[in-house]
């Protein structure tokens, strides 16, 4: 049984996609913040796949190794979706407490670089490293300088990991908007039915994780357009 590690699985996106990986018979450490949800995840993914589930802040470097731990090994999917939007409404770069952006950078950024750090060596042959990512990190929206900087920062990062690393696929993907708490708290006060729910990008991740695309960003509703 393959092993996929997520983080950020408990709701949105990541539960959507863990959801999926294990109708394909996937085994899965995933972890949140909110112990209620998780719970809630936890007992809905058991019904059908091994699931470890734990409470936690991947900012932290003890929760970290615990979720390596976790997974054991090997380990064929290394999914770093958890993320923090920073202050909401998002303020501008000029007044941007620095102190909220480095927790933003703590998570976005050295979060999923220091756990592909502890999972390289659990990695099975081809494995694939998905890091989340979004258009902010390539286009300058205002009010998106914190979230959008991290993000490029964490793409920048993936793409010199693929190059240290041929043996294995990694990937920057940008799901796009999703009508998701995350999406909710960016544009706080507005009405946001109208974005797609995150089940819609599920295939284009799936087809980087299962698939035979090299390593690069990839945007997930493209991938799904393809493969449909």
């Amino acid at each position: 049984m393959p092993t996929a590690l997520l983080t950020g699985g408990s709701r949105g996106l990541g539960l959507a996609l863990a959801c999926a990986l294990a109708e394909r018979g996937y085994s899965l450490v995933i972890d949140a913040r909110g112990g209620e949800e998780l719970a809630a995840a936890r007992a809905e993914l058991a019904r059908r796949t091994d699931v470890a589930a734990l409470v936690g802040d991947v900012a932290e470097e003890r929760h970290r190794r615990a979720l390596v731990a976790a997974a054991a090994g090997p380990v064929q999917a290394l999914i770093n979706n958890a993320s923090l939007l920073g202050p909401s409404p998002q303020p501008g770069v000029g007044e941007y407490p620095l102190n909220s952006l480095e927790a933003v950078y703590r998570v976005n950024v050295l979060a999923p670089l220091r756990l592909i750090q502890l999972t390289l060596p659990l990695l099975a042959e081809g494995a694939r490293i998905l890091n989340l990512t979004s258009d902010a990190a390539v286009e300058s929206y205002e009010g998106w300088g914190g979230y959008g900087s991290s993000k490029a920062a964490l793409e920048q990062l993936t793409a010199v990991l693929a190059a240290e690393h041929p043996e294995l696929r990694v990937y920057s993907v940008d799901p796009g908007d999703m009508r998701t708490r995350m999406q909710q708290e960016a544009f706080p006060g507005e009405d946001i039915s109208d974005r797609p729910p995150p089940e819609e990008s599920v295939p284009g991740l799936l087809e980087l994780i299962e698939g035979q695309l090299p390593s690069g960003r990839y945007r997930a509703r493209e991938l799904a357009r393809v493969g449909a």
